[in-house]
């Protein structure tokens, strides 16, 4: 009698709830009553690696649809709720609505807006975020597109001036590194 074969084993690299989280209920607001909103500007170099000198040609950035038609683009980005550090609500945010995981990067900063449909005032935090996979399914996948640009799309498609700023500070700190690398290593 021959011996039992066991089945093949499946490794998970991420396991991803399948649902966003939804309600207010959980949501963090500054002292004057903003809600605190994360994101992150997920991207990836063009070639292999981190070339030596970094402009915007040589990295592609995510960008994704609005829930609400004819909105535009934009990063992801939603609420940091009080169970989690600012880091994991990044990253949460990005894995609901793009679908991409990767090394939550040093904040670029902090910005302060209206919503474009009411007068409801926000404090957005935003991150860079190294793309290390993108997601085959994801929680928001039925009701959003996601797309690789080059970083001179993105200025153009993306729907908030606060984005685009933190987009520029982006390219700035990857130029400003590659530049600090290369003198390193000279």
């Amino acid at each position: 009698m021959g011996k039992e074969q066991e089945p093949p084993s499946m490794e998970l690299k991420h396991m991803v709830a399948l649902v966003s989280r939804t309600g207010r209920h959980m949501q963090r607001y500054n002292f004057l009553g903003h809600r605190q909103v994360v994101g992150c500007i997920p991207y990836r170099y063009c070639g292999k690696k981190p070339p030596c000198v970094v402009d915007e040609e040589e990295i592609e950035v995510l960008v994704i649809t609005s829930q609400r038609k004819e909105k535009g683009m934009l990063f992801p980005k939603g609420g940091w709720e009080i169970d989690e550090s600012i880091e994991a609500a990044a990253l949460r945010e990005t894995v609901e609505e793009a679908g991409v995981v990767g090394d939550v990067e040093c904040k670029l900063g902090k910005w302060n807006f209206k919503s474009k449909s009411s007068e409801t005032c926000y404090e957005g935090h935003m991150f860079p975020l190294l793309v290390k996979e993108q997601l085959e399914f994801w929680p928001e996948k039925d009701v959003r597109q996601r797309l690789w640009v080059s970083v001179r799309e993105a200025k153009k498609v993306c729907q908030y001036w606060w984005m685009k700023e933190a987009l520029e500070l982006l390219v700035s700190r990857l130029s400003a590194q590659a530049k600090a690398d290369t003198k390193s290593n000279l």
